[in-house]
């Protein structure tokens, strides 16, 4: 199976300002993607798709192809399945290379689980599903125990009272850590513009991350953890390794 990953890093940010570049231990924050695309033993081709000069040097000194980003690409608006597409597009003009699957890579998540990229791809191939995501639990943050707002009266968001976390119906989040799609599914969505989710196309399956195994930075406090959870990681190493 000819797998195309494609990672993503759109130049404006409405929430962090130039995210995908900002230092993170002395190296910038999307190199640590480029780091996990490498890693990845079931990526058959790799392309950073980007409407930044800076990150798409960054990503040809690291000898991945670069596909420049058309500017009704690189809006906020733009989904992920259009830009997708238009990568695939310009990697198979020459008819050199024809991919059967997609996985889609953010520049903004430097935190992924060992392995997490060809479990989702692994996955996809042995059960001809559309699309595979990963998921991690959403905590404290369950919809159970969320209210609605009103001037300052606390409206309950779903009836009903539950105070133990382990009564709560185990519901989970898309991370961001990887989304693989089949070739398939992909095209279909060009039948579905107006849904920017068609790409995931009807057989939806996903694959279980642990808490805090995945950190997509979308503001500050995000990329102040992940500086923490990388320190530690590069504290661990080394016990790991003499152990």
């Amino acid at each position: 199976m000819n797998v195309l990953g494609v990672i993503l890093a759109r130049a404006g940010s409405q929430g962090l300002k130039n995210k995908h570049l900002l230092p993170l231990l002395g190296r910038p924050v999307i190199s640590y993607t480029f780091d996990h695309a490498h890693a990845s033993r079931l990526l058959t081709r790799t392309v950073v798709s980007s409407d930044s000069m800076e990150i798409l040097k960054l990503a040809a000194d690291c000898g991945f192809q670069t596909i420049v980003r058309p500017d009704v690409l690189a809006t906020p608006e733009a989904s992920v399945q259009s830009v997708l597409l238009h990568a695939m597009k310009i990697v198979e003009a020459d008819g050199r290379f024809h991919a059967d699957a997609i996985v889609c890579l953010y520049g903004n998540v430097p935190v992924r689980g060992e392995g997490v990229i060809d479990r989702a791809l692994a996955v996809l191939q042995s059960t001809g599903c559309d699309s595979v995501r990963s998921f991690c639990p959403v905590g404290k943050w369950h919809p159970g125990w969320m209210c609605r707002i009103d001037q300052d009266r606390v409206v309950q968001y779903q009836p009903g009272s539950i105070h133990r976390r382990q009564d709560l119906e185990p519901l989970y989040l898309h991370d961001g850590a990887v989304v693989a799609v089949s070739r398939n599914s992909l095209l279909c969505a060009e039948l579905h513009p107006d849904d920017p989710h068609a790409f995931f196309g009807s057989d939806r399956r996903a694959i279980l991350t642990a808490p805090g195994e995945t950190v997509e930075i979308d503001q500050l406090m995000d990329f102040f953890l992940t500086e923490a959870i990388l320190r530690h990681q590069q504290q661990q190493a080394p016990l790991r390794k003499a152990s």
